[in-house]
C-alpha cells in the first residue's frame, strides 16, 4: 500500500495517460474472480487467522478492481487523468484500514498474547464458581495455533480429593463457552503452599 501511495503521489506532478477502456475490461473481470474467490473462503473467516487474510485479500483486490472501473469510467466521461492517482490513494486508505486488524491479531498470535474474543476475567469468574474452588491462580490463556486455543489454571479447593469428572466438565465448559480446546487444570489444597504469595511462604 506504501509503493501504491507513493506512486499515486508521484502521478499528481507527472500524470500519465490511461488507456481506460482497458483497465475497465481487465478491472470488470478481476472483480468477478476475486469476488467469487472471497466468497469460498467467507465461511471460515471467524475462526482461523489463515483464511481470514485470504478472505481480505481477495475481498480487497476486488474493491481494487472495482475502484479502478470506477475512475477508468470517469476518466472517459470526464477527461480527468488526476482521478487515477487520487483513486489510487483511496483505495491504498481502504486497504489499510480495513487490514489493520489482520495485523494486530497477527501479532498477537506470535506473542502468544490473548486471543481477541476472549474475556479472561470471564474465564477466572467460570472456574472460582466451579464446586469448592476458593482460588484461582496462575491462570494463563494463550494460542497454539490460528484456531487453537490452550489455557492453564491452579485451583484451590477446599477438600483433597482429585475430582476426574469436574476436570472433565471443566474442559468441555471451556470449549463450548469460551473456544479453548485445550486446558490443563491443576487441583491445590488451602494449605497447599503453591498458591501462596512469596512472603507468606516464608
Amino acid at each position: 500500500m506504501g509503493a501504491i501511495a507513493w506512486e499515486a503521489i508521484r502521478r499528481f506532478g507527472e500524470p500519465i495517460s490511461v488507456a481506460a477502456p482497458i483497465i475497465i475490461w481487465v478491472s470488470a473481470i478481476g472483480i468477478v474472480i476475486n469476488g467469487v474467490t472471497a466468497l469460498l473462503f467467507m465461511r471460515g473467516r471467524k475462526r482461523d487467522l489463515n483464511i481470514q487474510a485470504a478472505f481480505i485479500h481477495m475481498a480487497s483486490d476486488a474493491g481494487v478492481s472495482l475502484g479502478v472501473v470506477i475512475a477508468g469510467f470517469l476518466i472517459i466521461a470526464t477527461g480527468w487523468q488526476w482521478l487515477d492517482p487520487a483513486i489510487s490513494l483511496v483505495i491504498a486508505g481502504v486497504i489499510t484500514w480495513g487490514t489493520w486488524g489482520l495485523l494486530r491479531d497477527s501479532i498477537n498470535l506470535a506473542l502468544h498474547a490473548v486471543p481477541r474474543g476472549i474475556n479472561v476475567s470471564e474465564v477466572r469468574q467460570y472456574l472460582s464458581a466451579l464446586p469448592h474452588v476458593k482460588e484461582v491462580h496462575d491462570l494463563h490463556v494463550w494460542p497454539m495455533s490460528t484456531t487453537e486455543t490452550a489455557l492453564t489454571a491452579h485451583l484451590v479447593r477446599d477438600i483433597d480429593a482429585c475430582d476426574c469428572a469436574l476436570l472433565e466438565r471443566a474442559a468441555q465448559d471451556l470449549n463450548v463457552m469460551f473456544e479453548i480446546q485445550h486446558a490443563t487444570i491443576q487441583f491445590e489444597t488451602m494449605d497447599h503452599r503453591c498458591h501462596l504469595a512469596p512472603e507468606e511462604k516464608v
